[in-house]
């Protein structure tokens, strides 16, 4: 051990400055600019429009509580039945009370009816519905928003849990400006203590949730309203005619929006707390589910966004651009660098090399999980985060190796084979049928 430390220190004793660029490029140029560089700007630019703002803030909070609309939560979901009551109980507990709350049952084989019919008996719910036949995610959800409603539409996962102040937060940017078409909370992991995965997601999710999607909202540019918890207004919503077919409805849905030529905003006091995949299988399936959307939905889909034409608006341009350049044709560009590593530098040396870009990464992790600490919402979440630091030397391999195979694998079965068709999270007919209309 001391032998390959020693060896480490010579190794960066003896580089100079323009061959440690040449050796670390692909760290410098794009994951320190784009995921370290450009936060450091960012959030003392939002937290000061924040503070700025906050007369604003507080007349449109009265508004809201002056008006009090319908609000209709609905949280489609299958084989959920464990945490319904979780969920049911958090909107009881809400400060906005003039809610409704609507539960899909789609096709569930656990006891999912029988809990759900228990909430609605209790009356911690509003209505309740099964499809006996699956239809997927998107027909659940447009389910229920054909019996809401609301005056605005909030969409949750069956399997999360909010806040007690997380719908008032989430409705109080619509009063601060008519232009913002849906906003979407910050997602923390619940299940932290289960297993390795839920912690190595909860870090991720620290990062790029809690922090990246602040930034990119700040600038103009954030590309997804997550289905685990999000707003619409309803014209809005109604426009769109509901949810497409998915996977990565929730991103499909945000660039619909965006289409339309509204905001869509993060609300990072919105907390909502969902449960992840505890395994790290279950993960990949996840995670293949989720980066296959990128391709059926941004490359394909809505290539529109990229053109020119009367249409084009540069903040979709570059929100678009942002998530194909930074999450595909980077991730491609990365296996090169290894490529250019391994065969094109003296073997001798890369274990050190490898050695360094795992400093790298690791002094970037503690960075950026550091604003994400600074600028928690309240002392609660800042409690339960500070556990996470004990995985941070595991989270260059977690999204450096793990997370990056599992995208490129799913980025290239999408490209070359639209494998999202054949997605048993989608029933059958439901993925045909989108087939047939290039959903």
């Amino acid at each position: 051990m001391n032998e390959y430390l020693l060896n480490l220190f010579q190794f960066i004793a003896n580089l100079t400055p323009a061959r440690f660029i040449e050796l670390f490029w692909y760290f410098f140029i794009f994951d320190f600019l784009r995921y370290l560089a450009i936060d450091l700007i960012v959030i003392p630019v939002s937290l000061l429009k924040r503070r700025l703002r906050r007369p604003l803030y507080d007349e449109a909070r009265r508004r809201l509580f002056s008006e009090k609309p319908l609000v209709s939560v609905i949280a489609p979901g299958k084989n959920e039945a464990k945490h319904i009551m979780d969920l049911a109980y958090s909107l009881k507990a809400q400060t906005y009370r003039n809610i409704e709350v609507i539960i899909v049952d789609d096709g569930s084989d656990d006891n999912t009816r029988q809990v759900a019919l228990n909430a609605l008996r209790l009356g911690l719910i509003h209505n309740f519905f099964r499809n006996d036949v699956r239809g997927g995610k998107a027909s659940a959800a447009n389910l229920a928003l054909r019996f809401s409603r609301g005056k605005y539409i909030v969409h949750l996962d069956a399997d999360s849990n909010l806040s007690v102040d997380a719908i008032e937060k989430l409705l109080i940017p619509f009063f601060m400006d008519s232009r913002i078409g849906a906003t979407g909370g910050d997602i923390r992991v619940e299940n932290i203590h289960e297993g390795l995965a839920a912690p190595l997601q909860a870090f991720e999710y620290a990062k790029t949730i809690s922090v990246g999607r602040r930034v990119t909202s700040e600038m103009g540019i954030l590309r997804i309203i997550s289905g685990a918890f999000g707003a619409f207004h309803r014209d809005v919503i109604e426009r769109l005619s509901g949810w497409d077919v998915g996977p990565g409805l929730d991103g499909d849905i945000t660039v619909k929006v965006r289409k339309l030529g509204y905001k869509v905003i993060f609300v990072p006091e919105a907390v909502c707390f969902t449960n992840v995949p505890t395994t790290f299988r279950s993960l990949a399936k996840q995670r293949n589910r989720w980066n296959r959307s990128l391709v059926r939905f941004r490359l394909r889909k809505h290539r529109d966004v990229l053109m020119p034409d009367a249409n084009f608006r540069f903040s979709n341009f570059f929100a678009m651009l942002d998530s194909i350049f930074f999450n595909f044709v980077l991730n491609l560009n990365w296996w090169v660098y290894l490529l250019t590593m391994l065969f094109f530098n003296d073997r001798v040396y890369w274990v050190q090399i490898v050695m360094i870009n795992y400093l790298l990464y690791c002094c970037m992790n503690f960075v950026q999980f550091s604003i994400n600490l600074a600028i928690a919402p309240s002392k609660q979440t800042r409690r339960r985060d500070y556990q996470l630091l004990l995985f941070l030397p595991l989270m260059p391999l977690y999204t450096g190796l793990y997370i990056r195979c599992v995208l490129t694998y799913a980025h290239l079965r999408e490209l070359f084979w639209r494998t999202s068709y054949l997605d048993t999270w989608n029933p059958w007919k439901v993925s045909a049928l989108a087939r047939t209309n290039k959903m």
